[in-house]
């Protein structure tokens, strides 16, 4: 990214109280929020990668939520996190296309079983390769279930 996220957020904040977007606006307040919290209980600054972190871990929330409300048939809240999804992810790297994911995937398993590991072991190794390399730009509950299904 040729901009720090943080200012970057900032900037989207601003944008949005002049147009005077609320529910985009809660939601980028409320991310600045989780970010302002864990540089506060560390006592320091993050970087990119540790906001991306938490940005990634806040689209886990809302993907989480929207499947619990729609099997509670509330749609219409569903639906409000939805839309905080959609904000959230502009934030995350351009996404990693399902060859790109692939071809970590494959690459990972092929270094793990070089040093002799199958089955179980290898997934936790397999898993820290792969998280490395496609972080914010997969779904690593997905990217999980494909490197189990290659192991398996």
């Amino acid at each position: 990214m040729s901009k720090m996220l943080k200012p970057q957020l900032a900037d989207a904040v601003k944008t949005a109280m002049r147009a005077k977007d609320a529910p985009r606006l809660g939601t980028l307040r409320f991310l600045q929020a989780a970010i302002k919290q864990k540089e506060v209980d560390e006592r320091r600054e993050l970087d990119d990668p540790e906001v991306i972190a938490i940005i990634e871990k806040q689209v886990k929330q809302r993907r989480e939520s929207i499947a619990a409300f729609e099997h509670a048939g509330r749609t219409e809240t569903a639906d409000q996190e939805k839309a905080e999804l959609a904000v959230l992810q502009e934030f995350l790297p351009q996404a990693a296309s399902a060859e790109e994911v692939d071809a970590v995937i494959a690459s990972a398993i092929e270094e793990v079983n070089d040093q002799g590991l199958t089955g179980g072991p290898a997934m936790g190794k397999v898993m820290a390769i792969v998280k490395a390399e496609l972080a914010g730009r997969a779904d690593m509950t997905a990217v999980s279930a494909q490197v189990k299904a290659h192991l398996m």
